[in-house]
């Protein structure tokens, strides 16, 4: 079986030459506007590193600016209040006057850190915690000694006790 020679008649020589011609055609719009695509997305992608580029260094220099103001601000933060809180009063039958008393004799034994910068408070804190624990507290006749339980330390110097009779 053979192939007829179609390729000699002038109809399928225009045939074939349109083909060609149309692939070349075609393939020189498709590189033309792809060119063109990608010229426009070079070019955004540069926009948008630049614009990347400048927000970082926007944000680098407030990160900077507020880790400043940060530590100016905690070399500022000092004890302004004194809570304390007797946490088993009731196991003791104590009244309410009971309780404000050894709550008062404690805030005045702790009453030199107000006013004081948190990081020295901090440093003496088992200082603090030995002289409150050591110090026997006279109510009615009895005396009594306290137990530091918690102590947290920030601009409200925050203690709670537990009561215990002394020994």
């Amino acid at each position: 079986m053979r192939i007829p020679p179609l390729y000699r008649r002038p109809s399928w020589q225009r045939l074939f030459g349109g083909m060609v011609l149309g692939a070349i055609i075609s393939w020189c719009i498709f590189l033309y506007i792809y060119g063109e695509w990608q010229e426009k997305l070079v070019t955004k992608i540069e926009e948008q590193t630049y614009t990347i580029e400048d927000l970082s260094q926007t944000n680098k220099s407030y990160y900077e600016e507020i880790q400043n103001l940060n530590k100016i601000t905690q070399e500022k933060l000092r004890v302004q209040k004194i809570s304390v809180t007797l946490m088993n009063g009731e196991r003791y039958q104590f009244t309410s006057l009971m309780t404000f008393m050894i709550e008062d004799q404690v805030k005045e034994d702790v009453s030199d850190v107000l006013a004081k910068d948190l990081e020295s408070v901090y440093k003496t804190r088992k200082l603090m915690k030995k002289a409150v624990e050591n110090k026997v507290y006279k109510i009615d006749d009895k005396q009594y000694r306290v137990e530091i339980e918690e102590m947290f330390i920030y601009t409200t110097l925050s203690i709670e006790l537990k009561v215990s009779f002394a020994k």
